[in-house]
């Protein structure tokens, strides 16, 4: 099992544990975040969907993300991401919400630089954001964001888990 599988069972447990379901917004990682989740048996247990929000108008429209931060800062921005985490959190009906944004390349974005990712968590405790400076090429920053994605998912239920004790 690769590191990114186990993480996807820990993640999976500790959701079940807690009694909480998950729901995923992604831009630049495209649905990886999901389909990683989805890859371990028992996802449908906690997993309740997602939204792939490549393009802004679908970050205002459907995750709710402020249209006036996404002209004022761009869609790679640390707000956004947590917006995008609340949206998706309330889109798809479950307690917790997971985000990335950001620059897989091969071109900068609303100047900036590409692996510059942004990850936002939503839950009850309350939403946060990370922001990452990943390297190598389009397919490694974007698997270098989903696991970190992951771990910072795992993060919040393990969180979670301890706060609600």
């Amino acid at each position: 099992m690769s590191d990114v599988q186990q993480l996807s069972a820990e993640v999976i447990s500790c959701a079940k544990d807690a009694g909480v379901q998950l729901a995923t917004a992604e831009s630049l990682t495209a649905g990886l975040v999901g389909a990683t989740i989805c890859d371990v048996s028992g996802a449908s247990a906690v997993y309740r969907g997602g939204v792939i929000s490549y393009s802004s108008d679908i970050k205002a429209e459907v995750l709710g993300v402020s249209s006036e931060l996404l002209v004022t800062r761009g869609a790679v921005d640390a707000e956004v991401s947590m917006q995008m985490a609340e949206g998706t959190a309330r889109v798809c009906k479950a307690e917790v919400g997971i985000s990335t944004t950001g620059v897989a390349g091969p071109d900068p974005l609303d100047g900036k630089p590409v692996g510059t990712v942004f990850l936002g968590v939503a839950s009850p405790r309350g939403r946060r954001s990370r922001e990452l400076h990943c390297t190598g090429d389009r397919a490694a920053i974007r698997q270098q964001s989903v696991q970190e994605a992951l771990e910072l998912l795992l993060e919040e239920l393990t969180a979670m888990k301890k706060f609600s004790s």
